[in-house]
């Protein structure tokens, strides 16, 4: 294969990203969706039957700190898989120059712990973890990649049939080094190893071939953290300790336990089945006698229109009539006080003020009123008094009316007066 070369009448391959037994990697162009994708095209005569394992394991998947997969199939090129393109280089890459400060380290181990924790809700090990398969993106997330070896969490030893250990040596378990099944724990193992290497710049166990070093990790205990380093922080170095451990039930148990142990905890994500199911809340037991806000709106409202109406429907029935007859005094406004003609048997009756400076004795006669309630709106009522007019020493007084206000709930008021 070549640049230039179309795969799948779809990826146009740019440049060759990495090549290995089993296959190689492409940075390539998608025509369809116009991005960039990782194409890894699988070598003539590597194991189908894992590659279209790692393409099943991939897509089972979905984590920020997993390799995503966009397409599987089969061309004149071989089998391919379209993942996710990262090119932030990996972790082996970072680790070059020796170990990593402290704060970086925990940054990482987070992230792979997270994506650990993933696989392993998911009944899954990854069981080949190493800096090498830790990728990162635009953002500097580490991913976890390359699912060729990953299985399920029981059932699967760790030699093949021609006895060939399956996975990198250095960072291999003791009991995949004994030839046991693989577990969760095992993926804890390996990365202790990488926490070993980020906080030390060096690996547990060195050896020049690699069966001397699985039985350097099948049977001698680590070195603690603290002896090659003792600056690196005392919770990040007794993780790394525990992770080490040769017994597997000693080390934590899965990426949750060691999430946990960073002082995070595992993002849950709900499988496919779990998300079409949709969740009844409960509901809420209201107090006795107690009446919702809603429903003491709708009653308010439902008494003041009840009251409009009522008020229409009175003012309606005991409307005055356009000619008001002698005797009625009809006052309208609220504090206001008005002086009407009232006729009575005398032949003139006179309004002079309140205030006049020269009164005869007199014989009054105290009106007396009868007041009906009609309706609620604020009226005035007067009340009336009647002077008859006396002579004294030539000069007449005129009968003096005096109106004192007072107010009532009415709109009417009809005063029946006696002499």
């Amino acid at each position: 294969m070549t640049p230039g070369d179309e795969v799948a009448g779809r990826y146009r391959l740019e440049e060759l990203a990495g090549r290995g037994p089993m296959s190689e990697v492409w940075r390539a162009h998608d025509s369809t969706l116009d991005r960039t994708v990782a194409l890894k095209i699988l070598a003539p005569a590597a194991d189908l039957e894992r590659f279209q394992r790692e393409a099943r394991a991939i897509a089972s998947l979905g984590h920020e700190n997993v390799m995503r997969v966009y397409d599987y199939g089969e061309a004149a090129a071989g089998p391919f898989i379209a993942l996710e393109w990262l090119h932030g280089g990996t972790l082996e890459d970072r680790l070059g120059h020796g170990a990593l400060p402290p704060e970086e380290a925990a940054g990482y181990a987070r992230g792979v712990a997270a994506g650990l924790a993933h696989l392993h809700e998911r009944g899954m090990v990854h069981r080949d973890l190493k800096p090498a398969n830790v990728l990162f993106d635009d953002e500097g997330r580490p991913k976890l990649a390359d699912f060729g070896l990953a299985r399920a969490a029981e059932g699967y030893g760790t030699l093949t049939e021609a006895g060939t250990v399956l996975g990198t040596a250095a960072y291999i378990s003791p009991e995949q080094a004994s030839g046991e099944p693989a577990t969760p724990a095992s993926d804890v193992y390996a990365l202790g190893v990488i926490l070993f290497r980020m906080l030390t710049g060096a690996l547990p166990f060195n050896a020049d071939g690699a069966l001397a070093l699985l039985e350097m990790h099948r049977d001698q205990p680590a070195p603690a953290v603290e002896e090659i380093n003792p600056n690196a922080p005392p919770e990040l170095a007794a993780l790394t300790n525990a992770a080490l451990q040769k017994d597997p039930a000693a080390r934590p148990a899965d990426g949750a336990a060691v999430l946990a142990a960073l002082g995070l905890a595992p993002v849950v994500v709900a499988d496919a089945e779990e998300t079409q199911q949709t969740a009844v809340l409960p509901a809420v037991a209201r107090e006795p006698g107690r009446v919702s806000r809603r429903g003491a709106v709708a009653v308010a409202l439902a008494l003041l229109l009840l009251a409009g109406l009522g008020g229409v429907l009175a003012w309606a029935v005991t409307r005055p009539p356009a000619t008001a007859p002698a005797g009625v005094v009809s006052a309208a406004g609220s504090g206001s006080t008005q002086h009407h003609r009232t006729t009575t048997s005398h032949k003139t009756t006179a309004a002079t003020s309140t205030h006049s400076s020269t009164t005869s004795p007199t014989t009054s006669t105290r009106a007396r009123t009868t007041t009906t309630r009609t309706t609620t709106a604020r009226t005035t009522t007067a009340r009336t008094t009647t002077t008859t007019p006396t002579t004294t020493q030539g000069t007449t007084t005129a009968p003096t009316t005096t109106t004192t206000p007072t107010t009532t709930a009415t709109t009417t008021t009809t005063a029946a007066t006696t002499t």
